[in-house]
């Protein structure tokens, strides 16, 4: 065994020059022939040691001489379009036609290089001017930057002071311009989205790039879906500049254009999409009819299915879709001059199912447990559908659901493999926290039981499984009968709740006036706020931005110029809500033109 400690060490013993060496029980190195002993020892690797863990390292800055890096010349917009290929490749693995790739996101792609003067144009934004200081200090001492565009695109003003341009740097001497960033044009690219607004792309621009492509294609991922795939890793976003070519060094100024700190909401992403709708000057998209995946008529079956609500929900659901003037094509299509307002399938749909909810249920804190009573009474059978005994079903499932949620986020690894310095003069410092970070990392992966990682889950377009196979959430209610909040009168299913309450549906001015769900939320029936926060957790979004969803549906429903709110105004019956709650009864004319409707389809 001592042969194999010592065969490295070829010296000659300092007493008889032999080389004849051996280990002792100490672990130090003796001569066999005349047993001297030496200062040299056996190294010893203990696994259980944590390197770093006791002891005071530094990393030194070496020479402050700049040295060439490896890599090649590249603009910040080449960046974004490695970006953008890797999440349309992301999607096509995941089953996306690649129509939507070829045919579509590349075009859209394309234009908007063309209308921000990137490329694809014969007045390309070029100059750049550069306030330098020292031209041998740090990256970091590069000043403030002001990008000079003085020519207009093709057929149309920028519409922005431009100043002159003055001699100093431009893209087309990289080796002045890199200083602040990897990128040839990192630290002009910066300043020009200052200045230009909706102009430049950025990371969350991607996610609304990619949302309109899978809308003009057609393809059955609502923006909620988009947002988790994102979320759960399937689509790269958060690190999407460690796929980047190697070549493509990034430093400086391009940690604040590709490094992203948090994922954004469903709003921010929509509000993006529909701006940049806007600046390509986009024409009518392609129509999304009843036969589309994305028109609420189908897209509350999937809803409907995740929710565990009976299939027998459905024909109601399509007839206030009707009623509301909602079903036509042309309220779904995005269109210029019909239809400016780019659709929210996923929420409107939502909102649809909540506002039927309302219509069959009551969801006013009463009247649905009085229907799940008298279903109690009469079901002998157990094929009616009971919603107290769905309400306990799913209020269990939704736990389990936000607890494993909150757990994933708590155990998600933020760090990345390829840091972006803002500063060089940082990197030091930031390799060692770094370094640091992962020590204490291993530390607690020894004295967890469980992997600090969150597990690769496979994509679903549901939050739940339904059924009696194994790890499903609970049986499946989807066979249920509605025979106990629908009856037969006058040879028409007609909903045993006579009354639908509302809050009031006056407009506010969007531009002015933000979401009221804050204030009203203490004064609405406690179960019409839990359906809310669980489809709000099915879509992912916040319930104040499905509820004012639900009150753009209500309002279209009981609109004036509805032919059938008529009927309404004769057979209906107003009453102010008590204790303390802001809204309106409306009478059984609504439910019964609601079922003429349907039978009439």
């Amino acid at each position: 065994m001592d042969d194999e400690h010592t065969a490295g060490f070829r010296e000659p013993c300092a007493q008889c020059s032999a080389v004849d060496w051996g280990i002792s029980d100490e672990g130090r190195f003796y001569c066999r022939s005349c047993h001297n002993v030496i200062e040299r020892t056996r190294e010893v690797v203990d696994l259980t040691f944590t390197p770093g863990s006791a002891r005071v390292s530094t990393i030194g800055r070496g020479s402050r001489n700049k040295r060439p890096e490896g890599g090649r010349k590249w603009m910040v917009c080449e960046g974004f379009q490695f970006i953008l290929r890797n999440q349309a490749n992301a999607l096509l693995r995941l089953g996306v036609s690649p129509h939507f790739k070829d045919q579509v996101l590349c075009q859209l792609w394309r234009l908007f290089l063309q209308k921000s003067r990137q490329a694809y144009t014969s007045n390309p934004v070029r100059s750049a001017t550069f306030k330098m200081q020292n031209m041998d200090s740090d990256s970091e001492s590069v000043a403030e930057s002001s990008v000079a565009s003085a020519s207009e695109t093709d057929g149309e003003t920028d519409g922005e002071t431009n100043p002159p341009s003055t001699p100093g740097c431009n893209v087309d001497s990289p080796s002045n311009c890199s200083l602040g960033s990897g990128s040839v044009d990192g630290v002009a690219y910066m300043t020009a989205r200052r200045k230009r607004g909706h102009c430049l792309m950025s990371m969350r621009k991607t996610l609304a790039l990619i949302h309109l492509a899978l809308i003009w294609s057609r393809e059955p991922l609502t923006l909620s879906d988009l947002l988790r795939l994102v979320n759960e890793g399937h689509v790269p976003y958060v690190n999407a500049y460690e796929e980047l070519p190697e070549e493509m060094r990034l430093d400086g100024r391009d940690a604040a254009i590709f490094r992203v700190q948090h994922i954004p909401s469903h709003q921010m992403v929509h509000k993006e999409a529909q701006a940049l709708v806007l600046y390509l000057q986009l024409q009518a998209f392609p129509p999304i009819s009843r036969q589309s995946l994305l028109h609420p008529a189908l897209l509350s079956l999937r809803y409907l299915t995740d929710a565990n609500l009976p299939d027998e929900l459905h024909p109601w659901v399509c007839s206030l879709m009707e009623r509301a003037g909602m079903a036509d094509q042309t309220r779904h299509t995005f269109d210029p001059a019909s239809c400016p307002a780019l659709p929210r399938y996923d929420v409107q749909t939502a909102a649809l199912i909540i506002v039927t909810m309302k219509l069959i249920f009551g969801m006013d804190d009463h009247s649905e447990w009085d229907l799940s009573s008298e279903a109690s009474v009469h079901d002998d059978r157990e094929n009616m559908f009971n919603l107290r005994r769905w309400y306990r079903l799913m209020q269990a499932a939704l736990i389990k659901a936000q607890q494993r949620r909150d757990n994933d986020i708590a155990r998600k690894q933020w760090t990345v493999k390829k840091p972006i310095y803002p500063k060089r003069k940082l990197k030091a410092v930031m390799m060692k926290r770094k370094r640091i970070a992962e020590q204490v990392q291993i530390c607690f992966e020894k004295l967890s039981s469980c992997p600090v990682s969150v597990p690769r889950c496979d994509p679903s377009s549901f939050r739940f499984c339904w059924g009696d196979e194994d790890g499903a959430d609970g049986p499946s209610l989807h066979h249920k009968k509605l025979d106990g909040a629908v009856s037969l009168k006058n040879d028409i299913l007609t909903p045993s709740n006579s009354t639908y309450w509302h809050p009031a549906l006056r407009p506010c001015d969007s531009q002015k006036c933000v979401s009221h769900y804050s204030e009203v939320e203490a004064t609405l029936p406690r179960s019409f706020v839990w359906l809310l926060q669980l489809f709000s957790f099915l879509l992912d979004v916040k319930p104040d931005y499905l509820y004012e969803e639900v009150l753009r549906v209500e309002r279209r429903v009981f609109s004036s110029s509805m032919p059938w709110n008529q009927h309404l105004g004769k057979t209906g019956k107003t009453t102010t809500r008590t204790r303390k709650r802001t809204g309106t009864r409306t009478g059984t004319g609504m439910s019964q033109r609601l079922q003429e409707t349907k039978e009439t389809r």
